[in-house]
């Protein structure tokens, strides 16, 4: 019974033993982990303002960055829908350009696309943080959406959109002191006011516009950052045009309902390439030119051979007029493509009424001769019209001229009224042809008309190209 007792009272004296030696221990954890949770405490308030929710801390590691972000710039403290000094002087906001490419130019449409990075630098100093290396930090667009930026957007643009493979290509670097770069790769379709009336030997002078949408001028002063030197390119070459200079501007705009705005202006000067037009317009145009005057060699009698070559030439003429004027825009006003195409298809039509009026003149000389009984009766005109060429005109009766006979007067001081033939004295007196005489003419030598159209055309042509080269060059 004894033994029992002392049983028990081991037991219980070992079990108390046990609570306390509990109870110490955990006193000292629980003191350790109010330590370190105070530790804690004084560090995160000493270096972020005493704003951290220790619920967040059980979340996973992923999402501790940004949210450490946030409070180092302390976005959730300030109203980022009102820009950067609100109530006082317009923020500066300067712009730098670096233009990645010119992917097409359209005379249609009167446009062009660019490519470019768009820089923008302004300070914030709500964004301050301290940094004892004084080094930037560097985010992308997650961040962009919950801070102040600029509001520029492209004037006359008709299509633009932000490239987003993998992610949307925006940086944002902010500097200890607030400093701020945004930078954004963009491609914009603009509008370009195009001069065709020298095409295609003309120069254009086309302009990307940028301008602040909602802040005027008494909120947003939009400048060059480096001024001339603001504007950069990498090394574009196009294959209709050469770009002979990239300069930057700036100017103000104004709006009647909302007042004067900050606008800047990417300049660029194009200067179309000649030789592809040289190749598949002036030079067509220049054979079919010459091709019609083989016509004034062949006989004026082969008829189908010279109708069909002027047809040919005529019809020809036509096709590269309607190919030229399908790939320009419907202006109201004359290119010089224009007056080239259609001065060269004035030559050619020009050449086919030379031989119509050959023909007419060949056709009445046969008539006359015919009428006189200088052609036999069994002389058929419609074989003569159909001659393979082998007439020559050599074989043509031509009709002499009739001198001037010698002027008979009377002199007053001889009674018996005989006429005085007087020889001329140093003067030859020519009597004037009429009209009808010389239309006579032409009509009783029609092959003359070839002769002359021989020499006529091909200096009529070329004084022509050296007026309209030496104007449009």
């Amino acid at each position: 019974m004894k033994v029992d007792l002392l049983t028990c009272l081991a037991l219980a004296l070992a079990l108390a033993a046990a609570s306390l030696v509990a109870r110490a221990s955990g006193g000292r954890s629980s003191g350790r982990r109010k330590h370190k949770e105070v530790f804690l405490g004084e560090n995160s308030k000493f270096k972020f303002g005493g704003r951290i929710d220790y619920k967040l801390k059980r979340q996973d590691s992923t999402k501790t960055l940004l949210i450490k972000t946030e409070q180092l710039l302390r976005i959730e403290e300030h109203d980022f829908a009102m820009r950067p000094g609100f109530g006082g002087a317009a923020i500066p906001v300067g712009i730098d350009v670096q233009v990645e490419s010119i992917d097409s130019i359209s005379e249609v449409n009167m446009d062009f696309t660019m490519t470019l990075y768009l820089r923008h630098y302004w300070k914030d100093e709500r964004l301050a943080f301290p940094s004892r290396t004084n080094r930037s930090r560097t985010f992308d667009s997650r961040l962009v959406k919950k801070i102040w930026v600029p509001d520029v957007f492209f004037v006359h643009s008709k299509r633009s959109f932000i490239h987003d493979t993998t992610m949307e290509n925006i940086m944002l670097r902010v500097y200890p002191d607030g400093n701020i770069l945004y930078s954004v790769r963009v491609t914009v379709t603009s509008l370009c006011s195009m001069d065709f009336s020298s095409f295609p030997l003309d120069t254009q002078n086309c302009s990307l516009e940028l301008e602040s949408y909602a802040y005027n001028e008494n909120d947003l002063m939009l400048y060059w950052k480096n001024g001339n030197d603001s504007l950069r390119t990498d090394e574009i070459v196009l294959s209709q045009f050469f770009i002979e200079h990239f300069h930057a501007s700036s100017g103000l705009a104004f709006y009647s309902s909302t007042g004067w705005y900050n606008r800047l202006f990417i300049n660029f000067i194009l200067q179309r390439h000649i030789f592809f037009f040289m190749l598949q317009t002036y030079f067509p145009t220049m054979l079919m030119v010459v091709l019609s005057w083989v016509s004034f060699w062949i006989d004026r009698r082969a008829v189908p051979a010279r109708v069909s070559l002027g047809m040919t030439t005529v019809l020809t003429m036509s096709t590269i007029i309607t190919g030229v004027s399908s790939s320009m825009p419907q202006v109201s006003y004359v290119k010089a493509v224009d007056i080239y195409l259609w001065t060269s298809f004035l030559f050619v039509f020009l050449s086919v009424i030379e031989y119509a009026a050959v023909n007419y003149c060949t056709t009445l000389e046969e008539m006359r001769k015919m009428k006189r009984g200088k052609i036999p009766s069994t002389f058929n005109a419609s074989q003569a019209m159909a001659f393979d060429g082998c007439f020559h005109d050599n074989d043509v009766e031509l009709t002499p001229f009739s001198r001037a006979t010698p002027t008979l007067t009377s002199d007053p001081g001889d009674r018996t009224g005989a006429p005085d033939v007087r020889p001329p004295e140093g003067t030859r007196l020519r009597r004037q042809r009429s009209v009808r005489e010389n239309v006579d003419l032409f009509v009783s030598n029609s092959y003359m008309i070839d002769s002359y159209s021989r020499l006529a055309f091909p200096l009529s042509y070329l004084l022509f190209n050296t007026i309209y080269w030496s104007l449009y060059s």
